[in-house]
């Protein structure tokens, strides 16, 4: 048997076995992570494996968040991260994503800004770059679909009112809504991006295709344009 396993014999307080006598919630986030590893190397267990990824991730605490922000390059740098534990990963990270967005889903309303940033948090605050997205709504303010509309650097998004409304004739759009993301985590508006929001609103008007709201994501916080009062 690999000694690396993680569900060695002899050794009872290991998460596989603290799993099927305590239950899934007796875990750390190490733990689970191990779980999911199964093996480490020959000279470090699936534990401590565990441990590197978190730290990797740069979160606090040891959050299991940080596979959010872990790139498949990022994960096969850590000693013991082949592609299929990468690829293992970042599913998982992805599974997590969506089950996020479908909570949110339900409760989603293109009238409540906060609704409304709950169901693209997940899918964007991990984002290194900014994205700019541009959501089309029809005549009851359902969305018609989602799209990004462009990626910029870490500090500059691009937006032009010309791509953002060849879109939303193309797509059919009554109203339309814009959203992108701080990598810094910090939700404030910069003044390019109100200055780009207001030139958006003022083209909206003369297209009869309201610009709804310009929602900017951080990490666990959003500011809402339209709630702010900088439309």
């Amino acid at each position: 048997m690999n000694n690396n396993a993680i569900h060695s014999a002899g050794s009872p307080q290991l998460p596989y076995e603290k799993f099927l006598a305590y239950g899934a919630d007796s875990l750390t986030n190490t733990e689970l992570l191990a779980i999911i590893l199964r093996t480490g190397t020959a000279n470090m267990p699936a534990i401590s494996l565990a441990q590197q990824i978190l730290a990797a991730g740069g979160e606090e605490n040891g959050r299991l968040s940080c596979l959010c922000s872990l790139s498949m390059h990022d994960l096969c740098q850590i000693r013991g991260i082949g592609e299929v534990k990468a690829v293992r990963l970042l599913c998982i990270a992805e599974i997590s994503r969506r089950i996020s967005q479908e909570n949110a889903a339900q409760s989603l309303s293109f009238r409540s800004p906060g609704s409304v940033a709950r169901y693209f948090m997940e899918s964007l605050r991990h984002e290194r770059q900014e994205n700019v997205i541009l959501v089309l709504l029809d005549t009851r303010m359902t969305m018609i679909r989602s799209e990004v509309l462009s990626t910029g650097t870490v500090n500059l998004s691009l937006l032009s009112p010309r791509d953002v409304y060849m879109r939303a004739l193309k797509g059919g759009a009554v109203y339309i809504l814009l959203l992108h993301n701080h990598p810094s985590g910090d939700a404030t508006p910069s003044e390019q991006d109100i200055s780009a929001t207001r030139k958006v609103r003022e083209a909206g008007e003369c297209l009869e295709i309201p610009l709804l709201d310009h929602i900017v994501i951080g990490d666990r916080c959003y500011t809402s344009m339209k709630e702010a009062g900088l439309l």
